[in-house]
């Protein structure tokens, strides 16, 4: 391979493949560049539309829940609660259902049509326009879950996380409707990952007696790790910033409640609900709030970055 790169070098190239290749490493520069500037660009207007909020409160924007426009009195607690907690909930219901998907449809365990077939509807339903999973949820879903939220107003009310009587759109629903959002995220970037598992490795493990469990917790999930934790956290960052379906369902209420069955509000359903009717202070609040989930978001994909490279250097 080596020696048939460093032949490819010291041919002699015709003037015309040296002007393309020049080109095109001139426009592969330009459009990675535009990402970055484009990125860096939307960061800068986002914060310099928030210094007015950020000088007037400072901190206490991000740990009260006052969110009152006719006061003038702004703090986001309630939408930053709301974002943290149905991100972390809905990874940790959809990461054993996707990634037990994945080991499902490429493991061999069932026959390759059927395999198949789950696949394709995997795919599908990661197709389907948000704003129609947000109408399921609310005339579908949110009804048929409302007795087992009932059960657990009533027999676990003693729990803040519990403790207010269901009422319709509210915190839970929005966390099974961000289940369902993300988890054909997470099961197709499992699946690829599976896949690229090399067959030699299998052979081995099954070489040495191990058994087809065996063989995938110990040496087929440690292969594919880095790219199954690629995948979640790809999906914690749509959860933070999913909107449409969210603002359906969550009940978009400014009163903080650490109760699952109560209404609650996210950063993105907050900013979709009032940025086209606000003016004044309120505009630097929102733009604020959206620096906030930028950082967060931000933190996210550094995170998975790190977890990636260290993963992949071990395995």
């Amino acid at each position: 391979m080596t020696e048939t790169k460093e032949l490819y070098l010291l041919r002699r190239r015709p003037p015309s493949e040296k002007v393309v290749d020049v080109s095109f490493r001139y426009l592969a520069v330009t459009l990675a560049s535009m990402v970055a500037v484009v990125l860096f660009a939307i960061l800068v207007v986002v914060f310099w539309g928030s210094l007015e909020s950020m000088g007037r409160y400072g901190w206490k924007f991000l740990v009260t829940s006052n969110w009152n426009p006719v006061d003038d009195e702004y703090g986001a607690f309630t939408a930053i609660y709301g974002t943290i907690v149905t991100s972390v909930l809905s990874l940790l219901i959809a990461v054993p259902l996707g990634v037990g998907t994945a080991v499902f449809i490429t493991e061999n365990i069932i026959p390759l049509r059927i395999r198949s077939v789950i696949g394709v509807m995997v795919e599908l339903l990661a197709a389907i326009p948000s704003v129609v999973l947000g109408l399921w949820a609310i005339f579908v879903m949110e009804p048929f879950i409302r007795p087992f939220l009932n059960f657990l107003y009533s027999t676990l009310s003693w729990l803040p996380f519990f403790s207010s009587p269901p009422m319709g759109p509210g915190t839970a629903p929005a966390v099974l409707i961000l289940v369902v959002m993300i988890l054909p995220i997470i099961t197709a970037i499992s699946r690829d990952s599976l896949n690229q598992v090399p067959v030699k490795l299998r052979q081995a493990a099954y070489g040495v007696g191990t058994t087809r469990w065996g063989a995938i917790l110990n040496v087929i999930l440690p292969a594919a790790i880095s790219g199954i934790v690629g995948g979640v956290m790809l999906a914690l960052g749509r959860a933070m910033g999913e909107t449409m379906a969210v603002t359906m369902i969550i009940g978009n209420s400014n009163n903080f409640s650490a109760s699952l069955l109560a209404p609650g509000n996210t950063i993105a359903a907050m900013l979709a609900n009032q940025f086209g009717e606000a003016d004044g202070s309120q505009v630097s609040s929102l733009m604020y709030a959206a620096f906030v989930l930028m950082v967060l978001t931000l933190a996210v994909n550094v995170l998975a970055q790190w977890l990636v490279k260290r993963l992949s250097l071990k395995y």
